[in-house]
């Protein structure tokens, strides 16, 4: 017995592209708005209705990066991110991978680790500002930059937070490789390091990207603990574009040019990873 797929219809698919269409507008059009306020001198910013033909100007880049250094909150962001993504990836593929193989806990463990996910960031922010607090005032919380508005307690603080959801989402991409991969490989000569190091790391390697992915952006655009936990030597974007709310009113103009320069890296590492995460996202989708 045959069964004939149907076709959709003109009015189905008008419908389909329609929504496509609406839902990508939603996505796309507060991006491009900030982009053209970004370009806008400042008298037509706020006018109504809102100016669409006008001259471009680059007087709110340079606000943002001349007159508050917008470029340093970069800076801090960048190393604050790269290096607490860098240990939740290499921390969280270890975690997970013994997860997936070895059943460490009976689960309990694993439910443990995830369970401190749940947790609010506020919940927790007064306990980190004490702690770093009170560790900072030590020799070796000065030596290694533990105290507060220091590179230490931010990293520490972002890779204790996101650690949690990176075990969650590795554990899955590790269990869908198979076993007899790594029999295999052992019956070969190879030892457990190399197994892991030459036949499930690179199997894994989409999952991981896509966890790095995610994991850079949580960091990046982390407020509350930047916010607590810092107050002028390693600010973060998030608290640097709050500096535009001045007691005179909203800078509107180099605050659309801040978040465009912030939003730029992230697009970039995101375009450049793209190929890693259409595999990672569809890892383990189709089985046999």
């Amino acid at each position: 017995m045959t069964y004939k797929v149907q076709k959709p219809t003109a009015a189905a698919q008008f419908l389909r592209y329609g929504l496509i269409v609406i839902v990508l507008g939603m996505i796309v059009f507060p991006i491009f708005w900030m982009v053209v306020t970004s370009l806008k001198p400042v008298e037509d910013i706020m006018v109504s209705p809102p100016r669409f033909l006008f001259t471009p100007t680059l007087e709110n880049y340079a606000h943002a990066i001349y007159e508050k250094h917008f470029l340093f909150y970069i800076k801090n962001t960048l190393i604050v991110s790269v290096i607490s993504t860098a240990i939740v990836t290499v921390v969280g593929s270890l975690a997970a991978y013994s997860f997936a193989r070895y059943n460490v806990g009976d689960g309990h463990v694993l439910f443990f680790i995830l369970s401190t996910k749940m947790f609010p960031a506020i919940a927790v922010i007064i306990p980190y500002f004490l702690i770093f607090r009170d560790v900072g005032r030590t020799d070796i919380g000065k030596f290694l930059h533990l105290g507060l508005d220091q590179y230490g307690a931010l990293i520490i603080s972002y890779t204790v937070f996101n650690l949690p959801f990176a075990i969650w989402l590795l554990v899955s991409f590790f269990q869908d490789i198979p076993r007899e991969l790594e029999h295999s490989a052992r019956l070969d000569g190879l030892t457990r390091l190399k197994v892991l190091r030459k036949v499930v790391i690179p199997l894994a390697a989409p999952g991981i990207a896509v966890t790095a992915v995610f994991t850079l952006i949580f960091c990046w655009n982390e407020f509350l603990f930047a916010y607590i936990l810092t107050r002028k030597d390693v600010s973060t974007v998030t608290v640097g574009v709050e500096s535009f709310f001045t007691l005179q009113g909203i800078l509107w103009g180099p605050v659309a040019a801040a978040a465009t320069i912030s939003v730029l890296p992230m697009i970039v590492f995101v375009l450049v990873m793209q190929r890693y995460m259409v595999r990672g996202l569809t890892f383990g989708a189709v089985r046999g």
